[in-house]
């Protein structure tokens, strides 16, 4: 399953685009601009699977870093500030790690 199959391409462009530079991507911006905020809670937990690059549930930070890379792969990776700020905002429980429940607090809000 890719990523087109629950957004559009264009939105999925435009969002990339809005964070080429470094430093400057914003999760929840990210989510509008893409089109996941908009999506059903469903849809959510189905790009979060996606977005699950080992399976394991969660989405660790390795993977938080290449973020970007699993939209569109020649976007640039997170740089570690980003990555770090991203796993802080969307970990409630503080265990190092973003599980599909916080994922979806996080886009839906």
């Amino acid at each position: 399953m890719s990523l087109t199959s629950v957004l559009s391409a264009d939105a999925i462009d435009s969002a990339i685009k809005d964070c080429q530079a470094p430093d400057s991507f914003c999760p929840k911006k990210f989510f509008q601009l893409c089109g996941l905020s908009k999506k059903s809670a469903a849809e959510v937990k189905k790009v979060f699977s996606i977005l699950d690059n080992d399976n394991s549930g969660f989405i660790e930070e390795e993977e938080l870093k290449f973020f970007l890379q699993r939209f569109c792969p020649g976007a640039r990776a997170l740089t570690d500030s980003e990555t770090r700020a991203f796993l802080c905002a969307a970990d409630d429980d503080s265990d190092g790690r973003i599980g599909v429940d916080e994922f979806q607090a996080m886009v839906l809000s």
